[in-house]
């Protein structure tokens, strides 16, 4: 069977070219006669492709001296406690920013820890929009300001940096980070599961300024312990050594292609045609503010829902998968993270025309 066009919140596709070279190196990486996923996470052949990969993403996202990058376990679920954990430094309250399922998620476990105000909502909207600056009711004396630049479930998205003074900024960027250049001197810590625009399930990307690491929670657990993990190279335990190893043929795909600023060209690219689609037609929706539309996931609607397993069945057999939204708000959901070729939007945007022109 052909490679099909897989439409997935995540795990999401993966370049073709970076699975086809871990297919040439699954065996025998180059020369050494084994499989990376049987070398020692602390032997030469795999600290090299530890060391490029960290070397690549710093390049790629310009990430400064300020900050250190590690790569854990525990999906960015396990950063819902671990921020808390690591940033209250002998505070007792946060700001969360609510626009959606996940920030929900963020704003109930760090519930355990501390005091949360949220500091914005957008939920009288049902989460199609994201509060404005001005309407952020931010304390000036907390630990730090979570927030979800995208939310994966709804298709919303920031689109401003909230200023936060000289309250560290949070993220949980897992759908939008390598999708366009950012100032990661701006934030105080990144976190990212990688399995929507890095690589495969298993492995989290933290980015977190070196001075708000070293004070923990007592009884934060060492896997879980900033200052641990970087004293050990994220090695503190046997890292998820073939999700690092392709996170790294990611970075080095993306920087062949151009780096973050031709990515995000062409995820701006790739949105547009999408969102032209649906709002050139009365047959198709999408719920969300024009100013606050994500480029990663963009849910849509049909007018008729009774349509919606007819749809998701004829795109099915064009190749289109997975394709339908997440059970808490229906419809449907195209996710096009950096892997989705445009021949994928231009397929998809063809057959909405024709499916509509037999069914509207």
């Amino acid at each position: 069977m052909s490679r099909v066009f897989n439409f997935s919140a995540g795990p999401a596709m993966l370049p073709q070219a970076v699975l086809e070279q871990a297919r040439e190196e699954m065996l025998d990486w180059r020369g050494s006669g084994m499989s990376v996923m049987e070398m020692s996470h602390r032997g030469k052949e795999f600290m090299s492709i530890a060391e490029q990969a960290s070397a690549d993403l710093c390049e790629l996202m310009a990430i400064p001296d300020s900050h250190e990058i590690l790569f854990l376990q525990g999906g960015a679920s396990s950063q819902f406690a671990a921020v808390p954990m690591n940033l209250l430094r002998g505070n007792s309250k946060a700001d969360y920013i609510n626009t959606g399922a996940w920030s929900k998620k963020a704003i109930a476990e760090a519930g355990r820890y501390c005091e949360v105000n949220v500091a914005g909502s957008s939920e009288d909207s049902k989460f199609t929009t994201v509060p404005k600056q001005p309407d952020l009711n931010l304390q000036a004396d907390a630990a730090y300001v979570h927030y979800t630049p995208n939310e994966t479930i709804g298709g919303v998205e920031f689109p401003y940096l909230p200023e936060t003074g000289d309250v560290p900024l949070v993220a949980d960027m897992s759908s939008t980070i390598l999708s366009r250049p950012i100032d990661v001197s701006k934030f105080g810590v990144i976190y990212a599961g990688a399995q929507k625009n890095i690589g495969p399930a298993g492995l989290t990307v933290v980015i977190v300024r070196k001075d708000l690491m070293g004070e923990v929670l007592d009884g934060t657990p060492s896997m879980m312990n900033y200052q641990i993990q970087a004293d050990n190279s994220s090695m503190y335990n046997t890292p998820p050594t073939y999700s690092w190893y392709l996170a790294g043929l990611v970075f080095a795909w993306i920087k062949d292609q151009g780096g973050l600023q031709k990515m995000a060209e062409i995820n701006k690219r790739k949105a547009d045609k999408l969102y032209a689609a649906i709002d050139g037609s009365d047959f198709y929706a999408n719920p969300v503010d024009p100013d606050c539309r994500s480029w990663m996931n963009v849910p849509f609607t049909l007018a008729n829902p009774d349509l919606d397993a007819t749809f998701l069945e004829e795109a099915k057999a064009e190749g289109l998968m997975t394709l339908k939204g997440h059970r808490s708000v229906g419809g449907m959901r195209a996710s096009i993270y950096n892997a989705m070729p445009e021949a994928g939007i231009d397929t998809l945007v063809a057959f909405m025309a024709e499916f509509e022109k037999r069914h509207g």
